[in-house]
């Protein structure tokens, strides 16, 4: 009965690992909804602002922003990285992660150095042993994140591209499409003329990476600043960057929710099917004994 009792083990194991899997799922199931209501009811006003964005980056106004000039030689990139602070959520960040790497090794073979900020601790733990610089992180941003926990690291991404020490800025997340499918995202934040080439090539394509955003390029753009427009852009500009940013650590939490929820219950599901297995061997295992032991009392009885 050695081999029945090693099996009854795994059994219990096994048994004890679907509680766990089920408790994941069910708290996911329960969180995703406000996560998604969170993220839904901020999407309009980031994908508005995206829109006006580009229009001003096609304006002809004389004042022209740091953020409004795009550098004709690349040194030095930087990423805002949007991740999970916990595991168990299956490919999410590295599916994220494996993107992001293929597209730095492209800037490191042309030369170009690589500053990261990172938002979650997944990603804070991933990019400290590549060979990247990381300026900032933000973790551990709970259920409801702020825009106030975000805006040192915005700040120090920004500073250093006004400074000229990044000549551009990218944004990398994971955006919610529904419960069962999320897409890692890579989307230009600065300059304004790289975001707003980038939302016109996938208008073009019928792809656009930010759904309902349109530039609509009848007629050339330009405004009227009240008071001036350094004052009105300055402060239009930071707004923008923010709620991109926030925006996307939304998008990022609900899709973590229902990626662990998919996960989990995926677990849970070959947990069933590994105790099922286990307990079929069992019941050979503890009949081949049984029948082992009537064999040799039959034995006896018939030596005697």
């Amino acid at each position: 009965m050695a081999g029945a009792r090693e099996v009854r083990t795994k059994i219990k194991s096994v048994a004890n690992t679907r509680k766990v899997t089920r408790a994941l799922e069910m708290v996911s199931a329960s969180k995703i909804r406000k996560a998604q209501d969170l993220m839904k009811a901020s999407r309009p006003y980031a994908r508005l602002m995206r829109q006006v964005i580009g229009h001003i980056a096609h304006a002809s106004t004389e004042y022209r922003h740091p953020f409004l000039v795009e550098r004709a030689a690349v040194k030095r990139v930087g990423y805002v990285i949007v991740s999970t602070d916990r595991g168990l959520c299956g490919g999410l960040n590295s599916n994220l992660f494996r993107g992001l790497l293929a597209e730095m090794r492209q800037w490191q073979a042309k030369g170009v150095e690589i500053d990261v900020v990172t938002i979650g601790q997944k990603a804070t733990q991933f990019f400290k042993r590549l060979k990247v610089t990381m300026v900032g992180s933000a973790t551990h941003l709970g259920e409801r994140p702020k825009v106030e926990q975000l805006i040192g690291v915005i700040k120090v991404m920004l500073d250093a591209y006004s400074e000229g020490r990044v000549d551009r800025v990218h944004l990398c997340y994971n955006d919610f499409v529904n419960t069962m499918t999320q897409k890692p995202r890579i989307e230009a934040l600065l300059p304004l003329p790289l975001v707003a080439a980038q939302m016109e090539s996938a208008e073009a394509e019928a792809s656009r990476p930010v759904p309902d955003v349109m530039l609509k390029r009848e007629h050339d753009w330009d405004y009227i600043y009240e008071p001036d427009a350094e004052t009105v852009l300055d402060h239009v500009l930071q707004r923008y960057l923010e709620s991109l940013v926030y925006q996307s650590v939304l998008e990022n939490l609900a899709s973590e929710h229902a990626a662990r929820m998919v996960a989990m219950k995926s677990a849970s599901d070959n947990a069933t099917k590994l105790i099922d297995t286990l307990t079929l061997i069992y019941n050979k295992a503890r009949q081949a004994a049984i029948t082992q032991e009537i064999s040799e009392i039959v034995s006896g009885a018939a030596a005697v």
